[in-house]
């Protein structure tokens, strides 16, 4: 019998799968915990927690805007980190993966790095600017920590899809974006295709991302892959409630984030 990962142990479905993103310590960290516990009874099955980082490349400005208030409050790799166990300590069950650029885990040290994922019992890991092709290192350092190495794949050639849907770990983020069809919010034929195939070759759960930002959208992406992820909506309603929040209604300011995220995931 195989012996299941750490992260597997945590997720309880595989199909229909909610993946939520945050930007750790937007607007802080106290703030952070209470909307990943929010999400968790939304019934998100994974948790992104976004490295707060300055030069973002694939990122639009609503991440980008959220890293720099983080930033400005001293969240870094380290601290994001240490966050995990503060989240465990408050309720959160669900898989935690860590989400940064390569640069800050090239200061910090590969080494260093995973002994930090390892102490502060983090599932997972994506680094979107990593390439694959690149990641052999890396890939291997996680497996040794009982640490998924989550991958992205684009649309792209066939071998190159095949190449990292195969290899895949814990879940695959298919990056694709809705497209617009006749003034319905419809997946292109290509993206169809696109999901598809990569479901063909991943052994592991198939997750869409970019682009998803209504209840339509979220619906959509059901229909033809294992889960949904959602970044940028969620940190939009997380602006929504800033001067709630500084203005110290914080009850408030969560009772209507979690409103919003039941209409959006309904």
């Amino acid at each position: 019998m195989l012996t299941k990962t750490s992260f597997q142990g945590k997720l309880e479905k595989t199909e229909d799968l909610f993946i939520p993103f945050l930007v750790a310590g937007d607007p802080t960290p106290s703030m952070t915990i209470a909307f990943a516990l929010r999400l968790q009874q939304q019934g998100a099955d994974v948790l992104e927690l976004g490295v707060p980082y300055s030069d973002p490349l694939a990122d639009g400005p609503t991440i980008q805007l959220a890293a720099r208030r983080a930033l400005d409050a001293g969240m870094s790799l380290r601290k994001a980190i240490e966050l995990v166990p503060q989240l465990r300590k408050h309720g959160l069950t669900i898989p935690v993966v860590i989400f940064t650029y390569y640069n800050p885990v090239l200061r910090l040290g590969h080494d260093q790095f995973f002994e930090l994922l390892e102490e502060n019992g983090v599932e997972g890991v994506l680094i979107p600017d990593l390439p694959f092709e690149e990641s052999e290192e890396i890939r291997g350092q996680a497996e040794s920590k009982d640490i998924e190495f989550i991958s992205l794949v684009a649309p792209n050639s066939e071998q190159r899809i095949k190449q990292i849907a195969e290899n895949a770990k814990g879940f695959l983020y298919c990056v694709s974006t809705l497209g617009v069809t006749g003034g319905e919010n419809k997946m292109t034929g290509e993206s169809l295709a696109f999901i598809k195939k990569v479901k063909e070759y991943s052994p592991v759960p198939v997750a869409v991302g970019f682009g998803v930002s209504t209840n339509e959208d979220v619906k959509i992406v059901r229909e033809h892959a294992d889960g949904v992820i959602i970044g940028s909506k969620i940190i939009r309603l997380i602006e929504n409630e800033l001067d709630k929040i500084n203005s110290g209604e914080k009850s408030g300011a969560l009772k209507s984030f979690s409103n919003s995220i039941a209409e959006l995931v309904k």
